[in-house]
């Protein structure tokens, strides 16, 4: 069984400490919903967990995962930019990220067809609308098979059709016994999910002076 671990997280950003001591897991077949007011590091949380930003402390790891230490094989990542090569067509562009990502699992047309893109295939990204580049940002995570998603404001530019949509495929990745870690504004319906507010992991002091340059 697969369980992320947080142990006593600590994220800063220059001089400014966002939060410390955070700690929580999440099990198979659950979603965790971060929430807090801007500024308070719900994207910086995000890229710690993804491995693209490290901690100012703490520790985290994927219990149950083959190689417990290494999330890049465990985990799908998706920001605020929907990382598409605008000259290449819509099923283009996702059948880049199904081989770079391994680990198969739908193939293009039937996860364009998942999100609502049907038929789009072969049109350019240059010519999607922005809720239609976002549902093809969140298809990769169907053409890829990964235990943990990580989603930052996944709803963004998306209509509540759209959203109704992938909250459906969101539900059934969870059903399967995967874990989404998703960061939001807008209230999110992932099936079985904890919260976590942190903003009630602000430091006291949230600025923190800089290490002393050596002589």
């Amino acid at each position: 069984m697969k369980r992320l671990v947080v142990e006593r997280l600590a994220c800063r950003r220059g001089a400014r400490l966002l939060f410390e001591g955070l700690g929580f897991s999440l099990a198979e077949g659950r979603a965790l919903i971060v929430t807090g007011p801007n500024g308070t590091g719900k994207s910086s949380l995000l890229r710690i967990l993804a491995g693209l930003s490290r901690p100012a402390a703490g520790a985290l790891r994927l219990e149950g995962a083959a190689e417990p230490e290494d999330f890049a094989e465990e985990v799908h990542y998706l920001g605020h930019l929907d990382a598409h090569k605008a000259s290449l067509s819509a099923a283009e562009n996702l059948a880049f990220w199904r081989d770079l990502l391994g680990r198969p699992a739908l193939g293009v047309a039937e996860a364009m067809g998942e999100v609502g893109l049907g038929g789009l295939e072969r049109l350019p990204v240059a010519v999607l609308s922005a809720g239609q580049k976002r549902r093809l940002a969140l298809a990769r995570l169907l053409v890829a098979e990964r235990p943990l998603w990580l989603l930052d404001e996944p709803t963004t530019a998306l209509d509540v059709s759209a959203q109704a949509r992938f909250a459906a495929l969101a539900r059934a990745h969870v059903e399967r016994g995967g874990m989404i870690v998703a960061a939001t504004h807008a209230p999110l319906d992932f099936g079985p999910s904890d919260a976590l507010d942190l903003g009630a992991w602000r430091p006291a002091s949230p600025t923190v002076e800089p290490a002393p340059v050596p002589a």
